[in-house]
């Protein structure tokens, strides 16, 4: 080739993918020749002194990803190339609702990155969203851990695993989310109802975790984290790895296994409170310039103990129980696990497609398959004490598109459809009365979105979504309950089949539901910004809510849905004003939701079955009003040292009956003062208080029962079932250490102390606290190996 005579010319124009705009300061080089150029203003390049061949021409440019190209050059050519302007914007950002910049969205945000959520690998997506100022959460016990978001919790707050809704029978205060904590890479909680594309039912907020994005290069790499705690003396470990070629090609795989025995307070062992988990995903796919595909499947397999103290065989024992406080089943630790107990398996499979079009966006298109089996044991003797009381198997299928325009450099929008289909079935061998009946769920949605840059400082977002839903169940009613509740004057039409003392019912609904978003993002200067953010959201009652009918056993209630329930409407108004003052810095996120025909779920009496004596739980609807503050300060008091605090309030209020709301998380305030030096390896040492105030605000649902104690008189006595515990402080201590073991290796010490003094205390928003005081003093250990 260097015999001819190479005075060949390539010119032409770097341009951006999307909207065509030009290029400036992008570097062209020739692989294996001393030939380079720079766009210049107007984007326009001159390649000079090419011989006749086939070249490799490598363009980098400071905001996109390098892009090769291979070309023939055969005379003077032009030729004009674009590149992706908005990848490394994009790959970067968490995907946070419906906004493609992070920070830019007008909502309360806040995002875990991966050295939190490593600090609760041996725990569960519970547990470390507790890290978010507004976030508690709805415990039974401590292995189940549902979030609560401002007060709000279950089928109000969507929980999106690898960009897939989780269909996981979300409805029970006992049913913790089912995925591992630890496939994520990132995971954003959003305050409100803002993020419409993944849902318009998101009354209290949507929390999204994401995978690991591969890089387009050639690369391996992975971690492994192994965790131990005194308190259970359970064991974890999880490993994940991530092959990528320079193709785009790549290859995933990520598994945790976790055990634990018997949980202790401080004074006593918490009886059957084991765990045993068993989780793994797989994943591959290819990301080209301008199409690609994913296809991820991963598998949740989880069995859990429940306190054994919270099952109780006489009304006597259970009133008992509940006004003491004081368990009456401790045993010696164990790491069995024995009814009552859960049993949850999980799996998900997801294929998703995407190609970008020049001068317009990227179209998207996902299939996703989710099936729940979900097992509740209860004590039972004889033949069946093997056999689970609940066995409910849900299998959900859901299509959805997306378009993403961002052609527009100050225009972002949005415009997606979605359809599921979903069935559960009850396992009718069971022998007892099924809770949830069988079903079948089509829903439709469909929403659009913008995202404006008005000025450099101000950023508007506004969002509409409509979802249709169809509920079709069959559903076997005892012909007492059916009069008790007079339903044959309201539904007896629906009614399919009259057998001796029971009913055949078919109920059919519809519901129709709007959802909409708008708000603004306005930086006042370099150090203050303000967001504010108005929504509404709609959300149908959930199966469980409709149809509940009987003892819900892993929850040790029992629960009464009403036929009669219509659907929510949420309206929120959330403002958020940050701030930076030097060392000082802070965040202040007041909020007012007013929700229409909200479903709440109160205590009203005890029944006594063959199963034993249990709370009745009735699902019921009122007019409701919550209000309340998420605050952040920070203060770098040196290089070395810092502190931070963070308050939550809410307040619940039952408009109608003019009283407050139950399950309300109390006030509660976090300090915390950390130590970190570089120079000594990150050494990293914290040191936190947790102060929960008593919760002064809650319905009295106490109530009078009349039963024969074990003297045989008729005694009358009342049950406390209202009364919240006491308030209560408790304190952490977190450490960890890096040290390089190989040139590309790191190897991560952690050392950790929860209720370092060993406090005892119960929360409110512990279905046990009744029972049992909370967990005692727990040592914990981890070593993180990067590679």
């Amino acid at each position: 080739m260097h015999s001819q005579k190479c005075d060949n010319t390539l010119t032409g124009t770097v341009r951006d993918f999307h909207d065509g705009n030009i290029l400036v300061n992008a570097t062209l080089s020739v692989n294996g020749y001393d030939i380079y150029a720079i766009s210049d203003f107007d984007g326009k390049y001159t390649l000079d002194g090419l011989c006749a061949g086939f070249y490799t021409i490598t363009i980098t440019h400071p905001e996109c990803e390098v892009a090769e190209f291979g070309i023939d050059v055969n005379g003077n050519l032009s030729k004009d190339f674009k590149l992706e302007h908005h990848t490394e914007e994009l790959s970067a950002v968490t995907v946070k609702g419906e906004n493609v910049n992070k920070g830019s969205s007008s909502s309360a945000e806040t995002v875990l990155q991966s050295a939190t959520i490593e600090k609760y690998s041996n725990a569960s997506l519970g547990d470390a969203l507790r890290e978010v100022t507004g976030v508690s959460s709805l415990n039974t016990g401590s292995t189940v851990v549902k979030p609560v978001i401002q007060g709000l919790h279950s089928s109000r707050v969507l929980i999106i695993n690898n960009g897939t809704r989780m269909e996981d029978q979300e409805w029970g205060v006992e049913h913790a989310p089912n995925l591992d904590l630890n496939t994520a890479s990132s995971i954003t909680v959003v305050k409100g109802a803002s993020a419409l594309r993944y849902g318009g039912d998101a009354v209290g907020g949507v929390i999204v975790t994401d995978i690991s994005k591969a890089p387009s290069k050639d690369t391996l790499f992975g971690k492994t984290i192994l965790s131990g705690a005194s308190n259970g003396r359970s064991l974890g470990l999880t490993t994940s790895l991530l092959k990528a070629y320079k193709s785009g090609l790549y290859f995933l795989g990520q598994g945790t296994t976790k055990f634990a025995g018997d949980l202790e307070s401080p004074d006593y062992v918490l009886s059957n409170t084991g765990l045993n988990e068993r989780d793994f995903s797989l994943g591959f796919g290819l990301n080209k310039f301008t199409y690609g595909f994913d296809v991820y499947y991963s598998f949740y397999d989880s069995e859990v103990g429940i306190l054994r103290a919270s099952h109780i065989g006489s009304v006597s024992d259970l009133v008992r129980a509940i006004n003491s406080g004081t368990p009456n089943s401790i045993t010696d630790f164990t790491y069995g696990i024995d009814a009552p107990k859960q049993d949850v398996q999980h799996h998900l499979a997801k294929i998703s497609l995407f190609k970008r079009f020049e001068n317009a966006g990227k179209l998207s298109l996902d299939y996703s398959f989710q099936q729940n089996n979900r097992k509740e044991f209860d004590i039972r003797r004889g033949d069946d004490k093997d056999k689970a009381s609940l066995d409910l198997q849900l299998t959900t299928h859901t299509l959805a598109t997306n378009f993403l325009y961002d052609a527009a450099t100050d225009l972002k929008a949005n415009l997606g459809l979605e359809g599921s289909y979903q069935e559960n079935f009850p396992d009718p061998n069971t022998g007892i009365r099924r809770l949830i009946p069988d079903y079948e769920m089509y829903s439709f949605g469909a929403y659009t979105t913008v995202d404006i840059n008005l000025t450099d400082n101000l950023r508007l977002d506004a969002g509409i979504r409509y979802d249709y839903s169809q509920i079709d169940a069959q559903k076997y009613y005892q012909s007492s309950r059916w009069e008790e509740r007079d339903y044959e004057s309201d539904f007896g039409d629906l009614v399919v089949d009259r057998i001796d003392n029971q009913l055949l019912v078919n109920p059919v609904f519809d519901y129709r539901n709007f959802s909409a978003t708008v708000g603004a993002h306005y930086d006042l200067n370099s150090d203050f910004d303000l967001k504010f953010n108005l929504s509404t959201a709609s959300r149908a009652p959930n199966p469980a809510e409709l149809f509940s009918d009987g003892l819900h056993h892993s929850a040790a209630i029992i629960e009464l849905g009403d036929l009669r329930l219509d659907k929510e409407q949420s309206y929120k108004a959330s403002v958020e004003f940050n701030g930076q003052l030097g060392d000082f810095s802070f965040s202040l996120n007041p909020f007012y939701n007013q929700i229409d025909d909200f479903i709440i779920l109160e205590p009203n009496g005890l029944q006594f079955t063959n199963r034993g004596a249990f709370p009745v739980y009735e699902y019921a609807q009122v007019n409701a009003r919550l209000y309340g503050i998420d605050v952040e300060a920070g203060y770098r008091i040196s290089q070395e040292f810092d502190i931070k605090s963070s308050f939550a309030y809410v307040n619940g209020e039952d408009l109608d009956r003019e009283r407050p709301l139950i399950d309300m998380p109390a006030p509660n305030l976090n300090t915390t003062l950390s130590f970190f030096k570089t120079e000594w390896n990150n050494l990293n040492i914290s040191l936190r208080n947790q102060s929960v105030f008593e919760q002064t605000r809650f319905p009295d649902n106490d109530f009078d029962i009349t039963y024969v104690n074990d003297g045989g008189q008729e005694v009358t006595e009342s049950v406390a079932v209202s009364e919240p515990p006491a308030a209560y402080s408790l304190l952490y201590f977190a450490s960890s250490i890096d040290l390089n073991i190989y040139k590309q290796s790191k190897l991560t010490l952690g050392f950790y102390i929860d209720n370092v003094l060993n406090t005892s205390y119960r929360d409110y928003l512990n279905r046990q606290r009744y029972f049992v005081d909370d967990l005692g003093r727990n040592f914990r250990i981890q070593l993180k190996i990067n590679y």
